[in-house]
């Protein structure tokens, strides 16, 4: 039985790793897509993240699939409640669209989710990409009205401006309607420094809880990429060659390597354990395509590093 945390000052409360919803529909079909699901939730894990707009960049896609494929399962399997179901609303469905977070759009987003999650209600419901336009009264009161008809019970933020999370955050208390409880930033042992320069004090000061996206780095903190010659064995490996491999990128693979041989588990393990170790990360949010990928996430909420191994990846991965 896996320890369970609280997800900032909601009543939710989660295996501290949850499952990254955007490979359904996109690297998994839906029969693969059920298995990997069984298989998280036989580990003993019980939190899934999506979004409306999941897997859109797909050819022949138009966003929805991921949702659609969850639903599914949802039906075949049953056990809704014992499951923490979060999704997203705002963000783009093609890349000739805009975010969006006008109240009745969010209004409108939200039956599609529920009619395609197969669900009457959706536990953690996000503001995904802020347009930053639409006044943040505008969506928080659409928020509230929402929960007060039973569709969803918590809302998070996810790709939102630091002034303008504090000021959803400032009225959210002033009027006394929904509040974020979440936050979803970027954040890994390699791209530290936007989140711990501009959200850090704010999440810890609110007691919002911190559930990182890109945990893995695009799967660079996995120990798949060791050399100049990895890079070429997946379809990525380019992309996150230019991204990652440089002084510091090799720093912290070292790091993780050495670390993971301290205690006889995968380096993704660590990656992960990191994040888990750092003061407002609830939980952080990862993918996988095999089940094997699994075994990683069950070490990673077991696995409680010392201070030697925190202060060797900090000083790897600092700037």
């Amino acid at each position: 039985m896996m320890d369970k945390r609280q997800l900032g000052s909601s009543s939710l409360t989660i295996v501290p790793l949850i499952f990254g919803g955007n490979v359904f529909g996109w690297t998994l079909d839906e029969e693969a897509s059920f298995k990997i699901l069984d298989g998280f939730l036989g580990l003993g894990f019980n939190a899934i993240d999506t979004a409306n707009n999941y897997s859109h960049w797909v050819q022949g896609n138009k966003g929805g699939e991921s949702e659609s494929i969850i639903g599914n399962w949802l039906r075949a399997r049953g056990g809704r409640d014992s499951i923490v179901l979060m999704t997203k609303v705002g963000g783009r469905f093609g890349y000739d669209t805009k975010p969006n977070v006008q109240g009745t759009y969010i209004k409108e987003q939200v039956e599609h989710s529920l009619r395609r999650l197969q669900t009457d209600y959706i536990d953690l419901y996000q503001t995904h990409y802020d347009d930053e336009v639409t006044p943040v009264e505008e969506t928080l009161r659409a928020y509230e009205d929402l929960i007060k008809a039973g569709k969803i019970r918590y809302i998070g933020a996810s790709n939102i401006s630091p002034e303008r999370l504090v000021e959803s955050l400032e009225i959210s208390d002033a009027k006394q309607i929904a509040s974020y409880v979440s936050l979803q930033p970027e954040y890994n042992l390699y791209d530290r420094a936007k989140f711990e320069h501009l959200y850090e004090k704010i999440a810890f000061e609110k007691q919002i809880g911190v559930i990182p996206y890109y945990s893995l780095a695009s799967g660079f903190l996995t120990g798949k990429y060791t050399s100049e010659a990895d890079f070429g064995l997946s379809a990525r490996g380019e992309g996150i060659q230019k991204k990652y491999w440089n002084d510091r990128g090799r720093r912290i693979v070292k790091a993780l390597g050495d670390v993971a041989q301290t205690y006889g588990v995968s380096a993704s393990a660590v990656a992960l354990a990191w994040l888990l170790a750092q003061r407002t990360v609830t939980a952080p949010i990862a993918s996988a395509t095999k089940e094997t990928h699994l075994e990683a996430f069950a070490e990673a909420v077991n696995l409680k590093l010392d201070v030697e191994s925190l202060t060797k990846l900090n000083e790897a991965s600092k700037e």
